[in-house]
């Protein structure tokens, strides 16, 4: 009996999340299944809000970028279907995260957000993570949401620079 298409969708969402130590985000997956033709985007974004409301994955949004953890549900889900995934799709997985888990990490890993404080400034809150660890945190109070907006922005590119610089310095 042939696989339902949104429910091959489901575990190969899965299968991605289970495979990689770190989230990835809507338009990495998107990506994945829009470069290879799998589906649609409007039926991928419906498979996906299915896995957040069943509780196989989980979502934690960052300046409207939207990050997915595969669960313990989840992943139990997938240990009883994994095999139902044909292989040639499997192959296609296991070769886009293998060459691309650099740049997924590295996307994921870098994250940079902003909130309003009590005395009416606003937090900088920049952070690189690798795997399950910390590698820097920094909060910076900046007096608009504008210069907030653009610290953030500039996160992304300034984090390795400014990590080394924070290293070297306190190194000596």
């Amino acid at each position: 009996m042939a696989l339902e298409s949104s429910t091959l969708y489901k575990l190969i969402i899965l299968y991605m999340l289970n495979k990689v130590n770190f989230p990835l985000t809507n338009s990495q997956l998107s990506e994945f299944f829009l470069e290879k033709n799998y589906t649609t985007y409007f039926t991928f974004q419906q498979v996906i809000t299915e896995l957040v409301d069943s509780h196989l994955i989980s979502v934690e949004i960052v300046r409207n970028s939207s990050y997915y953890h595969i669960t313990s549900d989840g992943s139990q889900t997938l240990g009883f279907f994994v095999n139902k995934i044909p292989g040639a799709i499997v192959d296609d997985m296991d070769i886009y995260l293998m060459e691309n888990k650099y740049e997924l990490r590295n996307e994921v890993g870098t994250i940079a957000d902003y909130y309003k404080s009590t005395n009416q400034d606003y937090i900088v809150h920049c952070q690189v993570k690798e795997g399950e660890g910390t590698l820097i945190e920094i909060n910076l109070s900046v007096p608009t949401k504008e210069e907030a907006s653009s610290m953030c922005n500039q996160w992304k590119d300034a984090s390795q620079q400014i990590y080394a610089f924070i290293m070297k310095s306190l190194m000596k």
